[in-house]
């Protein structure tokens, strides 16, 4: 038999023995509380998000692997400026990231977002709070994206 893999949304640091994976995981055989352990250690940074995981078990060997996903863009914006929902109204503003925050989550989503430098990543989260009504440093975050790309603010 080969490898079973069972995937799930949890709130970072919450899973439980109940759904998604106990359900799933018990036929197996495993160790249904290593694996629980294992994946609250993981996504702890995450409390209050969902996250997206995945546990892949050798039905053989009962050997197991937690893959944690990259929670959504829009998740960790909200997190950062305190709110629980973006605009729900064009023109609508909810909140305000600074450059750090906004750099903070392009470094924290690095491996599920494309660019190839920080300026691309960074710029990416700022379409994103455009879309969420968030300003960055009081500005639309259209204006501090062309001031990226100008040279006028510099990423490292």
């Amino acid at each position: 038999m080969a490898d079973v893999t069972i995937a799930g949304l949890i709130e970072g640091g919450k899973a439980t023995g109940g759904a998604p994976f106990g359900p799933a995981l018990g036929p197996l055989g495993v160790n249904i509380n290593s694996i629980i352990t294992e994946i609250n250690e993981k996504t702890k940074a995450f409390e209050g998000i969902k996250i997206p995981v995945k546990v892949i078990v050798n039905s053989e060997t009962k050997q197991f692997k937690v893959e944690i996903g990259a929670p959504p863009t829009s998740a960790l914006i909200l997190r950062e400026i305190g709110v629980q929902l973006g605009a729900k109204i064009k023109g609508e503003i909810v909140g305000n990231i600074t450059l750090e925050q906004a750099k903070k989550i392009a470094v924290s989503k690095d491996t599920s977002i494309y660019g190839k430098d920080m300026a691309t990543k960074v710029n990416q989260i700022l379409g994103t709070c455009k879309s969420m009504g968030v300003t960055c440093e009081g500005e639309d975050p259209r204006a501090v994206i062309a001031k990226i790309k100008s040279g006028e603010v510099k990423l490292k």
